[in-house]
């Protein structure tokens, strides 16, 4: 048996940055464009690799949709297997999307302030990737060690006091929780004699008394340093400053690695803890609802408090990390899919937000005013023969129509994909799965908070649409690069085609949650994946 091309693909979202983040180190920071090149072809690779698993594990090419690759080829749960399934390619893919339009970005101004800006871009990418795939829980550690690593780096690029501020934050906050990631992960193995997601899922069911409780008690530990990465109340209260403080580019792409925490929860939570884990069935559902409405409250009433607008858009990641993890909590198959929706969406608008926020600040004409675009639109004289304007310029209609996309879609109001998002959690939440069931006042309860949390949004977003688009004074059109409109009005064309498209993207991101439903699958396929034999093994075998 021969590995097909097909299953190294697996590998190539975490090599290809790797290799090009190691040979951007070794090239001279005087050469930007040659830099950027390399990053933004290293960057292309990976959207289309992202595309072709995404077809690949949708298209029937492996067992089950999932494609395993064992690492240094020893067989699962002996070695490391990383995993490819429906829901880690769409993954992928929106990753891959995010960091292309970060990059672009980045192109004219922020890649060139400080050094080694596109190698750690690259090994952040890597780390973000590596987590998706991985199956093993101490190479989750890993690769969560590189992405943050590269992410301090990242978060202090070109820094001001500020940032330092809010970089030293990040940065403790951040090694707390990789310590007791490594404690959780020392728990679960001294409980459960392994660290293989599968494996441990396959075991589960026998491991009883003090083993069950020493497990869950490693599992409760690395909870904590999953939901610190997902912004969870409280544990999220470090989010809206490191928001703020960022450059665009990394903001855009720490509100990606936000969701690389809630994805760990729903991958482990519905593997490990499915209706088959025997008596630890449905263990953490309960915290894992209850915490997330109570962060949908924090998030909601910190956009109201707030009118910074870089604050803002952080308390509104921590609204969508609050709704995604409340999907998680409330164990609904049916709802997981809406759920799925609304992460994408709720992503692209947001990074699409965290970039447009700058190119916003430059109509400004002084940094002290609430970042007010002053503009007389319709001022109409009283001579009611001849009605004169004063012109819009393009330039701000541009960012006024980007602003009203991102809010569009951040509030959740028809017609962008944040209402079909909505839409379909309600729908999902109206109709349990089980027969005869009746819906429960912990489902109103969470209804009326996205609701309420949707109202916050279009107030907060009111607000400082008001006060940057139609407050009194002159217009100063900002000058605005192609290369720094261009990304945001990628991801917001994105969010439209989410809308146009939603239908198939449902149906797809359904066969996911179906997959995640599965869990029985999941073990079988990595366990029994084989290794390749070897040369001479080839050539006894008959």
């Amino acid at each position: 048996m021969t590995l097909g091309w097909s299953q190294h693909l697996i590998m190539l979202p975490v090599l290809l940055p790797l290799a090009c983040g190691t040979l951007l180190i070794s090239l001279n920071e005087s050469r930007h464009q040659l830099k950027f090149f390399i990053s933004l072809a290293s960057v292309i690779s990976l959207l289309a690799t992202a595309i072709a698993l995404v077809s690949l594990t949708d298209s029937g090419q492996w067992p089950r949709g999932i494609g395993v690759y064992l690492a240094a080829n020893w067989a699962a749960p002996f070695g490391i297997a990383l995993m490819v399934d429906r829901l880690a390619a769409v993954m992928l893919l929106l990753a891959a999307t995010i960091a292309a339009a970060a990059l672009l970005y980045s192109m004219q101004r922020w890649s060139r302030i400080g050094v080694h800006f596109h190698s750690l871009f690259q090994f952040l990418l890597m780390g973000i990737n590596g987590a998706f795939l991985t199956h093993d829980l101490f190479n989750l550690f890993v690769f969560f060690e590189v992405m943050l690593a590269a992410s301090y780096g990242l978060l202090l690029h070109g820094y001001n006091a500020t940032r330092l501020r809010a970089g030293i934050q990040y940065i403790a906050i951040n090694l707390v929780a990789s310590l007791l990631f490594l404690i959780g992960v020392a728990l679960i193995y001294a409980s459960a004699g392994t660290l293989n997601m599968a494996d441990l899922a396959g075991r589960l069911p026998g491991i009883t008394g003090d083993e069950l409780v020493l497990l869950k008690t490693g599992v409760a530990v690395l909870a904590i340093a999953f939901l610190v990465k997902s912004a969870m109340w409280p544990l999220g209260f470090w989010l809206p400053a490191t928001y703020a403080a960022a450059s665009p580019p990394v903001a855009a792409l720490l509100v990606m690695m936000t969701k690389v925490g809630a994805y760990v929860i729903l991958r482990v939570w519905l593997l490990v803890f499915s209706d088959e884990a025997g008596a630890a069935a449905g263990f953490g559902f309960n915290v894992l609802l209850l915490g997330g409405m109570a962060t949908i409250a924090f998030g909601a009433a910190g956009m109201l408090a707030t009118e910074a607008p870089g604050r803002l858009a952080g308390y509104a990641a921590i609204v969508s990390s609050g709704i995604l993890l409340a999907v998680i909590g409330y164990g609904q198959a049916s709802l997981i899919s809406a759920g799925l929706y609304y992460l994408l969406g709720s992503t692209l608008a947001l990074a699409a937000f965290m970039l447009l926020l700058e190119l916003i600040q430059r109509i400004s004409s002084s940094r002290a005013e609430m970042l007010a675009l002053t503009m007389e639109a319709f001022a109409i004289e009283e001579t009611p023969e001849e009605p004169v304007g004063v012109g819009i310029p393009a330039a701000v209609a541009v960012l006024g129509l980007s602003f009203a996309g991102c809010a569009l879609v951040i509030a959740g109001l028809p017609p962008l994909s944040g209402f079909v998002a909505k839409f379909g959690l309600f729908h999902a939440l109206l109709n349990p799965d089980a027969p005869n069931a009746s819906v429960t006042p912990v489902t109103w309860v969470l209804m009326a908070l996205i609701v309420l949390s949707g109202w916050a949004a279009i107030i907060a977003m009111l607000r400082f649409g008001v006060r940057t688009f139609w407050a009194a004074g002159d217009i100063k059109p900002p000058r605005l690069p192609a290369t720094e409109v261009a990304p945001i009005g990628l991801l917001l064309v994105l969010c439209v085609a989410l809308t146009v498209q939603a239908a198939p993207v449902l149906a797809y991101l359904q066969r996911a949650s179906d997959d995640l439903h599965r869990p029985g699958q999941y073990i079988d396929r990595v366990l029994s994946q084989p290794v390749v034999p070897g040369v001479q093994q080839a050539k006894e075998a008959p």
